[in-house]
């Protein structure tokens, strides 16, 4: 589901070219279940090779990231470890969700209504654990570096960018920032190559809570008002409303007990946004492409033309390979003109 703050943020518009030699952790989860979503067939099936396995997440994950790399975008990939108890009532949410939408599918398959039937097949993505093995196989023979999280990825990744591991943090949930990742990336999964397509979106959390004149614990209270993963949030609040009675900064007690929220029944969840489980990564090292690896994973296993793969190879290894590159610096100075700043 993710945090709802949409209306509440205001992202910097800025071309993926203005971020080389930038590291950036990324969602691993939050990442493929949307190229799981999105690349599918015109009838809703995934892309399966001859064997009938899936092919959609390798396929999402390899053209993304040899797509970046090629700008010198470095993408760190941190993967979900067991989710904490609180979640337990998305997880079940999610799961009946899915089971309804197979049903749809498969209703709107049968009344031969393509366009509903992709939309609700859609929603029935599953990330399987041989799925996601493979997956940290194909970032490994790219040179990619991969991050296994103890527990929630996007709270690892914001502690990565915190503890200055790596630039900044991508997803597409908000969540990031109540687990204080000081920039978050936006648009990554979705990022095109075509001329015309987006570029990121960046939000920088100091500007952010400046912008709406709150602080750490009141953002994680705005959370708390309207909903996470980790609880069900108050009737009849939504951004704005809790944002507004935030702002009156009553103090952590007294803004709970305003919305008819005992601090008790919710403390346990801000503890989670204030000290998830974590571990301390160093910065990371990307190591050469190894070609031969990749086509045996992709062309060998699965079917993928090896004139394509070998392609997005030669594309991956224009990358910066150090900070300090030319590339890098024109990326840092692209960064720098399109805020009206400059570096620390």
């Amino acid at each position: 589901m993710g945090l709802p703050i949409r209306d509440l943020v205001s992202p910097k518009e800025l071309a993926w070219s203005a971020l080389a030699g930038r590291t950036l952790a990324v969602d691993a989860y939050n990442a493929i279940y949307q190229f799981l979503a999105t690349i599918r067939q015109r009838d809703g099936q995934l892309f399966c090779d001859a064997q009938g396995r899936v092919t959609s997440h390798l396929m999402g994950l390899f053209y993304r990231t040899t797509s970046l790399l090629g700008d010198g975008v470095l993408p760190v990939w941190v993967f979900d470890g067991r989710p904490p108890d609180l979640k337990a009532g998305t997880i079940r949410g999610r799961i009946l969700a899915k089971e309804r939408a197979e049903t749809e599918w498969k209703e709107a398959l049968a009344e031969g209504d393509l366009e509903r039937a992709r939309r609700k097949a859609a929603q029935t993505s599953r990330l399987t654990g041989p799925m996601v093995e493979e997956a940290k196989a194909l970032l490994s023979a790219l040179g990619v570096p991969h991050i296994q999280a103890p527990s929630e990825g996007e709270a690892q990744a914001a502690r990565m960018a915190a503890r200055d591991s790596v630039w900044g943090a991508a997803s597409e949930d908000y969540d990031c920032l109540l687990f204080g990742a000081p920039r978050l990336v936006r648009g990554l999964a979705a990022r095109g190559s075509r001329a015309g397509t987006p570029g990121a979106q960046l939000i920088d959390r100091t500007e952010l809570m400046g912008s709406l004149g709150i602080d750490d614990d009141e953002l994680i209270l705005i959370g708390l008002l309207i909903g996470t993963d980790y609880n069900d949030g108050v009737a009849g609040y939504g951004p704005k409303k809790a944002l507004k009675l935030v702002q009156q900064h009553l103090g952590w007690d007294a803004t709970l007990r305003a919305a008819g929220l005992e601090p008790s029944s919710v403390n346990e969840v801000a503890e989670l946004f204030r000290h998830p489980a974590t571990i301390d990564v160093p910065k990371p090292n990307f190591g050469p492409v190894n070609e031969d690896e990749v086509l045996r994973l992709l062309v060998d296993a699965h079917g993928f033309a090896s004139e394509r793969v070998r392609a997005a190879v030669r594309r991956a290894r224009q990358r910066p390979a150090v900070v300090s590159s030319p590339d890098a610096a024109r990326g840092r100075q692209a960064l720098l003109e399109s805020f009206g700043g400059r570096e620390a």
